[in-house]
Parts: structure tokens; C-alpha cells; sequence
């Protein structure tokens, strides 16, 4: 694994997933949020995010947290070589968000732009409907990997954790760290 997309519904564990990730791994972690939002909650140019967006894909090594399923989707999924979904229930992704409401509110999280404090903002409610408006894309997204290409899916964070747990137990991280 040296390329990573990490997928799913707002809520769901993207995020931290993708931090502990990294820290197990040595693979530097890109949040596709930071590079789409300016100060202020300001959206990015198509342009200049595709931009963003393409220079972050050509590294060599990546975990890249995000969907953005309306911008330069088939590029991160043909540069990745391992594509994570987190297909989790709506409660749990609601409760996710509320969650992380709760702990930083006010306060810019670390995998966000610069300027971007935490909010309540409706546009998150629509994880309310992510399964039925959102997962059949995905779904069809996902029939694009290629067959040299991981593909994981976690229902629960619980799979997800086993999955860290036993990655960061592995003889060959633990020697090279």
C-alpha cells in the first residue's frame, strides 16, 4: 500500500482512520477537505482544486481522505493502489458528526483548511440520506478498480480497528519504524 483512497459518508471514521493510518504506516496523509476549502469556508476554483487535487495524486506515496465525488473521482481512483470504503449505518455516521460537533466546535480540526473552524452547518444532515442518494455512486465507482487494486470495506468501526490493530502488530511495520 503506498497509494490509499479512503472513502464514506461524512461521519463515518474517514478521518481518523486515515490519521492512525498514517501514523502506523509513514504514509503522509492528504484530506481532500484541506485542499478543496480556503479561510473562511470559502470554496476553491474547480480549477484551482483540480489542481490540488492532481498535484497530490502524482506523489508517490499517499492516504488521501475524501470524496468529492463531483471532482476528479476516476483520477484518484486509477492513481490509488488500495481504496478503503467506510459503508457505515446512517446512526452511526450521525452520531460521528455530532460527536466531533461536540469536541471542536470553534476550533479548526488538524485534517482541515486553515481558517476553517468546526461548525453546525445542515449541508452535514445529508448524511441523513447518503445510503439511498450517494452509495449507488459510489457502488458504480468502485466497478472501475482494476484488478491490481485492494479493495476494503468496512461495515463498523470495530472491523476498522481490528484492521489498525493488527497492521500496526505486523513484524514488518513494527521493524521498520
Amino acid at each position: 500500500m503506498q497509494r490509499i483512497l479512503v472513502m464514506g459518508s461524512s461521519g463515518s471514521g474517514k478521518s481518523t482512520f486515515s490519521k492512525r493510518l498514517s501514523s502506523i504506516t509513514g504514509i503522509p496523509m492528504v484530506s481532500v477537505d484541506a485542499l478543496f476549502w480556503k479561510a473562511g469556508w470559502i470554496e476553491s476554483g474547480k480549477e484551482e482544486f483540480h489542481a490540488r487535487v492532481g498535484a497530490a495524486a502524482r506523489q508517490p506515496r499517499w492516504i488521501m481522505d475524501g470524496n468529492f465525488t463531483s471532482h476528479l473521482v476516476e483520477l484518484r481512483r486509477d492513481a490509488c493502489d488500495t481504496l478503503i470504503w467506510f459503508d457505515l449505518p446512517r446512526a452511526t455516521c450521525m452520531k460521528g458528526i455530532l460527536t466531533r460537533v461536540a469536541k471542536s466546535y470553534g476550533r479548526v480540526r488538524p485534517e482541515m483548511a486553515e481558517g476553517c473552524p468546526e461548525r453546525i452547518d445542515l449541508k452535514f444532515f445529508y448524511v441523513w440520506t447518503f445510503r439511498e442518494r450517494v452509495r449507488p455512486k459510489l457502488l458504480a465507482y468502485f466497478e472501475g478498480l482494476r484488478p491490481d487494486q485492494t479493495f476494503m470495506a468496512f461495515t463498523d468501526r470495530a472491523q476498522a480497528d481490528r484492521y489498525l490493530n493488527e497492521l500496526a502488530a505486523a513484524p514488518a511495520l513494527a521493524s521498520a519504524h
